[in-house]
């Protein structure tokens, strides 16, 4: 009995031994686990420091983004060589991506209004404008051509538009094609007002082909975006073309960091030389060719 109870005895201290060796391993592997977690918590907070991005605002037309030629190339390809920055685009008319530059709400422009452009450098608010491309503008109308314009020139194409009483939808928003289609008007000697049917979307390149696809009307587009729109667009055809007032230039720019001093000048610049580079340069001039047969934009960087 006495033998029993010690070898009892021996075997509950045995028992007990590990079990206390156990909860020590256990509370070390725990121990090790939350090193681990903490170790890992800590690189993963020095690799978001190492790539935390800035911001930078790109003002640019609407036709640039219509075209998909930003948010399926430039963008990708500028973000990719450049991750500590990211683009934020706002797309709207030249003459309000301009504005945005005056007041230092951008910080790199993409437009196509060389005249104003010009103004804007002149003022101190925009530095190292470059050219970056060219497309052409054209007169899109309906397939029966009411007002008998295709093949015309330009500005007889607007006179007879105007003559015919035909259904002219105007961007209106003091874009680059709005400029355009003003500088074309008044070539001619026309207001444009005269016309009843004369109507302003004051939106997009892309809505303005829609309403004048519902509205059986003519309007004045960039090439780039009549081909990106073309197949939605049933009612159109192209009416005028290839007329040397139609050329559609486009220039890059930064804004000027000593005028505007909050602006993200590093990023403007490196986004500037990135358009005028020799590899984007060739990208632009293969973008389209896939999807419609032909490029929509010619680069002219030199």
């Amino acid at each position: 009995m006495k033998k029993f109870n010690r070898f009892l005895a021996a075997s509950l201290l045995a028992l007990l031994v590990l079990v206390l060796g156990a909860c020590g391993t256990n509370d070390e592997a725990a121990e090790q686990k939350d090193n681990n977690a903490d170790i890992k918590t800590e690189q993963a907070a020095d690799t978001k420091e190492k790539t935390e991005t800035k911001d930078l605002i790109l003002a640019t037309t609407t036709s640039t983004q219509d075209t998909g030629l930003l948010d399926e190339l430039i963008i990708p390809m500028f973000e990719e060589q450049n991750p500590d920055i990211n683009v934020k685009t706002i797309a709207v008319g030249t003459g309000q991506a301009l504005e945005m530059g005056t007041k230092g709400e951008a910080d790199v422009l993409l437009v196509h209004a060389p005249a104003s452009e010009e103004e804007i450098v002149a003022s101190g608010d925009a530095i190292n404008r470059q050219l970056v491309m060219h497309n052409d503008f054209i007169i899109v109308g309906p397939k029966d051509d009411p007002a008998g314009v295709k093949g015309l020139p330009i500005s007889e194409a607007f006179a007879k538009i105007m003559s015919e009483g035909a259904v002219f939808v105007s961007r209106g928003d003091d874009s680059g094609t709005h400029k355009k289609e003003l500088q074309v008007w008044e070539k001619a000697g026309l207001t444009p007002a005269d016309n009843a049917s004369y109507l302003q979307s004051g939106q997009g390149m892309g809505a303005t082909l829609q309403i004048a696809n519902e509205k059986n009307g003519y309007t004045l587009t960039d090439r780039g975006t009549w081909l990106a729109q073309e197949k939605n667009l049933t009612n159109l055809q192209i009416a005028v073309e290839g007329d040397e007032d139609l050329k559609n230039i486009y220039h890059v720019m930064q804004v000027n960091p000593e005028k505007h001093d909050k602006v993200n000048s590093d990023g403007a610049e490196k986004f500037v030389d990135f358009m005028i580079n020799k590899e984007t340069q060739e990208k632009i001039s293969e973008f389209g060719k896939d999807k419609y047969g032909q490029a929509l934009f010619f680069p002219d960087a030199k």
